[in-house]
């Protein structure tokens, strides 16, 4: 591997990706490490947003991902425990009207050989362990497979794992403490993905789902395949774990899902699940933006939504736009503290500007959903004026016409 970067990006998701491919062709070193071997299967909702094809585009992949894609998204769903309603999608602003489903592990594949025809220098699987130094030379420590170590020396680095996983440990003075090392509360969220084949969910169709304790979604992405993808507290998980003992924590999920929500049970009564059960957590909702010179966060790292609006994947591409832009008018590569403040200050703003708002309506959608109290009445008025549905997805972004603020 190269002993120099400019830029050692950590993740190989879609925000890790994207970023490295911008910084490459701006003329950076860039680095890139992840620590699973693709092609993989992620926990995900699946969609892309409208708003994340002019980003593909202007990576040079959009015409692949529309191509590998399912059907176009025109229609939004609710459902609970009694009711199954439907409405149009909104059409965005952006130069695409809708927005399609893509599974992680041909999405990420396709952006990970994009880096790679791009110059990135990409080590998987692999881990930085740790990091420490300043702007200009931050030196690391990274895992190469089962056996072998290297040491890096960067200008930046860019943090891109996920808001549930360890990043390294950060050497650096007043580093923030990882958010990941908190007190376990009942509240806490799980995250859950399952595929699906054979299912009667309608292509173009996407429909949410309100439980008790807990939110999730459907789609059908490519080549058929459903995805279904939930969020459940602590709590309810240990009290769902009990009735269906002897089980996997997804497996009695399944269960639970069968039986307590009509939407899901019609959808599932024939399909066969591909594959088991993959989850993550707990979830970090919130912005976690830091001060650090020349530390950035982008994607889930920097910030995660209640998946409930299915915008995280359009997140990670507009966060990665963002930082990649400001990090590149203040040559951030140079080691400048002062040019890495102003980068920092800059990013922070655009990324408030983003998506503070939908991080806030989504954090509404999500207690709605997770609170019978709650998702009851919501369900009757949507029963009678299912239009609604349609300006509740536009409110949650499914119409925004920024790419970059």
């Amino acid at each position: 591997m190269n002993t120099r970067a400019d830029a050692l990006i950590i993740g190989g998701g879609p925000a890790g990706t994207s970023t490295a491919v911008w910084l490459a062709e701006a003329g950076w070193r860039v680095t890139l490490v992840e620590q699973h071997r693709f092609p993989r299967q992620k926990v995900c909702g699946e969609c892309l947003g409208a708003g994340s094809f002019p980003l593909l585009d202007a990576l040079g992949v959009g015409s692949e991902v529309r191509q590998a894609a399912g059907a176009p998204l025109t229609r939004v769903g609710w459902m609970d425990a009694t009711r199954r309603l439907t409405a149009r999608m909104p059409q965005s602003l952006a130069p695409y009207a809708y927005g399609h489903a893509l599974g992680r592990d041909v999405f990420d594949s396709i952006l990970l050989a994009r880096a790679q025809y791009a110059g990135v220098d990409i080590h998987q699987p692999a881990r930085v362990v740790s990091v420490n130094g300043e702007p200009g030379d931050f030196h690391c420590d990274i895992t190469i497979g089962p056996r072998s170590t290297a040491g890096l020396s960067a200008a930046v680095i860019i943090d891109a794992h996920g808001s549930w996983e360890h990043g390294p440990r950060r050497l650096v003075a007043n580093a923030p403490r990882d958010p990941t090392e908190r007190v376990a509360q009942a509240s806490d969220l799980f995250g859950f993905k399952a595929s699906f084949c054979n299912t009667s969910l309608s292509p173009g169709w996407l429909p949410v789902f309100a439980l008790n304790g807990g939110y999730g979604g459907m789609v059908v992405a490519n080549a058929g395949r459903t995805t279904l993808a939930l969020c459940m507290r602590r709590d309810t998980l240990r009290r769902v774990r009990m009735r269906y003992p002897g089980v996997a924590a997804g497996v009695a999920l399944e269960h639970h899902l069968r039986t307590s929500c009509q939407g899901v049970r019609e959808a599932l009564q024939n399909g066969q699940r591909q594959g088991a059960w993959l989850s993550i957590g707990p979830l970090q909702t919130g912005t976690r933006l830091t001060d650090t010179p020349g530390i950035y966060r982008v994607g889930n790292a920097a910030g995660e939504a209640h998946p409930l609006v299915g915008e995280g994947m359009t997140m990670a591409l507009q966060s990665a736009r963002a930082l990649t832009r400001h990090l590149i008018e203040y040559a951030a590569r140079k080691g400048d503290v002062r040019q890495h403040q102003a980068a920092a200050r800059a990013y922070a703003h655009s990324w408030r500007q983003l998506f503070s708002s939908r991080l806030r309506v989504a954090g509404c959608y999500a207690q709605i959903a997770m609170q019978p109290a709650l998702s009851e009445p919501v369900g009757k008025l949507l029963n009678h004026w299912p239009g609604l549905l349609t300006a509740a997805a536009a409110f949650a972004g499914k119409a925004r016409r920024k790419e970059f603020a």
